[in-house]
Order: C-alpha cells, then sequence, then structure tokens
C-alpha cells in the first residue's frame, strides 16, 4: 500500500473514525508516548537537521529548547489521541517554542521555525507508518488509520505553526518598532541641533554620521499602509541609490525617515519604476549632506519637499529638493506667491496647461525651439505656434521678464501635476 503524505490530508474535512480504528490510533498513541529512545533521537535530530540551521546550531541554550519543544509537541499529540482517539488535537506552544521563536526573530531567521516543523513531521510520519503497520494487517482499517492519522497529525502541526506564525509577526513589528523608537530619539536630538558625540552617535545607530549623505522622507496618505510597504520603497531606494549604508527610521505609522550613504542622488526615474508596484507611496529626497550638519540639513529639505507636495496637487510620486527648491522658497508666503503668478502670467495662468506647458519647456531649454520640441515630443512648428499664443496671452513682453515668467510658470507646473 502506498504511503499517504500528511499534508495531503490538511483540507479534507473531518470525519470521526469508526471505533476500531479509534481503538488502533489509541494504541498507536501509547507506543508513541513510550516510543524507544531512539524514535525520539531521530526525531530531535530532524528538527536541529533543517535547512539554514547552521549559523544557529552552536547555541546550546536553543538546541536543548528546541529537543523540549519537539518531545512537548510529541507528547501533547500522543496524550491527546490515548484520551480521544481521532478528536481533532488542538495547537500546543510551550513556552520553549516561544523562547525559540521571539530568538529566531532576533536573529532575522524565522524561515528556521518552519523548516524544522516539516522536517519533524516528515520524519514523525514515517516512524508512524511503522507503528500503523503493526497495528493491523487489514487494509482497510490500515487505510482508515492512516488517513485519519494523517489528518490528525497535519492539523495539529499546521495550527501550532499558525500560532507560532502569529506570534512570530507581533514579535518582530515590536521589535522594530522599539528599535525604531531608539533610533528616532537619538535621531530627534539631532536634528534639534543638540550637541551629541558623533563618534557614539554613530555606533548607537549603526551609521556613519560622518560620510556624506542623501536623506529620504517615505510616506502614504492612505489608511491601512503597512509598514512592510514602506520598508520595501526603502529597500527600493537603496538600490536605486548606490547606497553604501542607509539608517532607517520609523517617524509615525506612515512615515519613515531614511539617510542613504551615497555620493550622488538616487535614480529618480528608475525609483519611480521601482514603487510603482506600492500603492499610496511617495518620497520626498534631500540634497547631498557632508557630515552631522550634512545629515541635519538633506533631512530638512526632504521634510521641506513633503510639505510642499501635501500642499500642491501634484501627482508626482517621487522628489528631489532640487527639483522644487526654487517653488519652494516662494510658497512660503503662499497669497503672496497667487498675486504674482497672476500679475505674471496674465490671461496665460487661466489659459490651456498646454500653452503653460511649452512655453515653461521653452524657457527650461534655454529657449532653444528645436530642443523643446524633442523634449516635449511635439513638431517645431506646432511647439512655435503655442509659443506665440503665450506670448500674446501675457501682459507684458517675454524678454522683459524671462525670469519672472519661468518661476511663475514652474510654481503653476506643480499644482497642475494632479490635473
Amino acid at each position: 500500500m502506498s504511503a499517504i503524505h500528511p499534508f495531503a490530508a490538511t483540507a479534507a474535512q473531518w470525519e470521526t473514525p469508526s471505533p476500531r480504528v479509534r481503538a488502533l490510533l489509541s494504541k498507536g498513541a501509547e507506543i508513541a508516548l513510550n516510543a524507544p529512545p531512539d524514535w525520539l533521537e531521530e526525531i530531535e535530530q530532524a528538527s536541529l537537521a533543517a535547512e539554514g540551521r547552521r549559523p544557529i546550531d552552536e547555541d546550546p541554550v536553543l538546541m536543548a529548547a528546541t529537543r523540549r519543544a519537539t518531545r512537548a509537541s510529541l507528547m501533547h499529540w500522543a496524550v491527546s489521541n490515548i484520551d480521544q482517539p481521532g478528536v481533532p488535537v488542538a495547537p500546543h506552544v510551550s513556552p520553549d517554542m516561544l523562547d525559540n521563536a521571539r530568538e529566531l526573530v532576533r536573529r532575522g531567521a524565522t524561515d528556521l521555525a518552519f523548516n524544522s516543523s516539516r522536517s519533524v513531521q516528515n520524519t514523525a510520519w514515517q516512524l508512524w507508518m511503522n507503528i500503523a503497520f503493526s497495528l493491523t494487517s487489514d487494509p482497510k482499517e490500515l487505510q482508515e488509520l492512516l488517513v485519519v492519522s494523517a489528518q490528525s497529525i497535519a492539523g495539529f502541526i499546521d495550527g501550532t505553526m499558525m500560532q507560532i506564525a502569529a506570534f512570530m509577526q507581533a514579535e518582530r513589528e515590536a521589535l522594530m518598532r522599539g528599535t525604531h523608537v531608539d533610533r528616532r530619539e537619538l535621531v530627534t536630538r539631532i536634528l534639534e541641533g543638540r550637541a551629541v558625540d558623533a563618534q557614539q552617535a554613530s555606533q548607537r545607530l549603526g551609521y556613519v554620521l560622518s560620510q556624506t549623505h542623501h536623506a529620504a522622507v517615505l510616506w502614504s496618505e492612505e489608511a491601512g499602509t503597512e509598514l512592510q510597504t514602506l520598508e520595501a520603497a526603502a529597500e527600493a531606494l537603496v538600490r536605486c541609490g548606490a547606497s553604501r549604508d542607509r539608517l532607517t527610521v520609523l517617524a509615525n505609522a506612515g512615515t519613515l525617515w531614511v539617510w542613504l550613504a551615497a555620493d550622488r542622488e538616487p535614480d529618480l526615474a528608475q525609483l519611480r519604476h521601482a514603487i510603482r508596484p506600492l500603492p499610496g507611496v511617495r518620497v520626498a529626497i534631500g540634497a547631498k549632506g557632508q557630515g552631522v550638519d550634512g545629515f541635519r540639513r538633506s533631512h530638512l529639505q526632504a521634510l521641506t519637499t513633503q510639505r510642499l507636495l501635501g500642499r500642491l496637487h501634484t501627482s508626482e510620486r517621487v522628489v528631489s529638493f532640487d527639483m522644487v527648491r526654487l517653488v519652494s522658497l516662494m510658497m512660503h508666503d503662499a497669497d503672496a506667491t497667487r498675486r504674482f503668478v497672476a500679475d505674471t502670467l496674465g490671461d496665460l495662468a487661466t489659459a490651456p496647461a498646454l500653452l503653460r506647458r511649452a512655453l515653461l519647456t521653452y524657457l527650461r531649454c534655454g529657449c532653444n525651439v528645436t530642443e523643446a520640441a524633442e523634449v516635449l515630443h511635439t513638431h517645431r512648428n506646432t511647439l512655435l505656434r503655442r509659443l506665440a499664443r503665450a506670448e500674446e496671452l501675457l501682459p507684458r513682453p517675454l524678454a522683459e521678464q524671462r525670469i519672472h515668467v519661468a518661476a511663475a510658470l514652474e510654481v503653476v507646473s506643480w499644482d497642475e501635476e494632479g490635473e
């Protein structure tokens, strides 16, 4: 008869086994409870031989706890089936399991818990089949016994690991938030300009403050954004910034502060593409800064960029301070800026957006029509017509106020990004 693997029964509908099979199951559980030492050793070794365990195998405390946890699980399943054979076995999470899970979270090796569980399940199943075949030679009884056993073992282990997984998730979030709290307290002292020992602060943060930085603020205004989504955006920022190192601080539930150790600004186009699958996430990036002062200044620039984007209607998701430096200066007095735009642009301020876009691109390209047409992917003659119409709408000739017109158009362009 072919073996029935325990994983195959997890989705099956639970049915109460026949009285005969319940008796066999209870008898087999008694045998398992009093299993020979070499059987227990084989199961324990399976828990310790899972893939990827080598980094922690030298920890005798962790290994001892793993052995105790494995034996406790076996005893729990066996006793349950002695008392109530064929009834679903409730999950069993021992203190040793929780201690191990907490340590694996701390070491960033959570997969080891599940690898060990699979190894134990496979080994225990092989040993259980030896017991099952010794209990009866009747094919129908044996088949029912194996099906019920598979269902029972899989249900018990799956239920236990679900509770372990939930515990690990909670521990991971608590650890992450606790680390971020410690970091934020120290970083806040630095950002506020308070006296700190740069070398000691670098050691505590795990990030060298004396190097070159690009600060960034990553945030989402959508409700329920998970921290892992922002962390994924931070990873994308690192990849696009050729960063040697990074520091990440959880500012609040929807905001991460990040510093990159990099000599150049991240590739903004590459970053826009990388965060496209991350709904709602936006990134504001400060200019390059050196040392503690640069660490602070670049962050304040990123915050300024974030606040500016919050006031404007732009749909841009990745913006650097250099892109909005002029607009930021002008927006300190919003009413004055609106008056400046209206007085400078006149009727052009309310004309079709393509006219303003054409004129701004022309000015950005140094008044080179050919280059501007290429940037806009527009025919040269079409651009010339639009430029002529835009100049007609200005209250004063363009030649007399190119700088003012460019500044006013720059402000309006950011407010039109979301339209």
